[in-house]
């Protein structure tokens, strides 16, 4: 089940960070790579990659276009 949150009026998304380091694991991508692919801070990506923030919806569709998978992947 996908669950939303909101925050500063923003749509929020609860990746899994399971299949989120999974998928950078299978693109070889440590959060540092990620980081400058999506073209955010690595604090963010590793915050996200911890589960300790969400990913906002425009963040998650770049953070699975980086790593050449489909959104739906990396959600709960």
């Amino acid at each position: 089940r996908t669950k939303t949150f909101y925050w500063k009026g923003s749509e929020q998304m609860k990746i899994n960070t399971k299949k989120l380091q999974i998928a950078m694991a299978r693109k070889c991508m440590d959060a540092i790579e990620l980081a400058g692919a999506v073209g955010c801070s690595k604090e963010s990506i590793q915050q996200i990659v911890s589960g300790r923030r969400n990913a906002p919806v425009k963040k998650l569709g770049q953070i699975a276009k980086a790593l050449g998978v489909d959104p739906e992947t990396l959600i709960d």
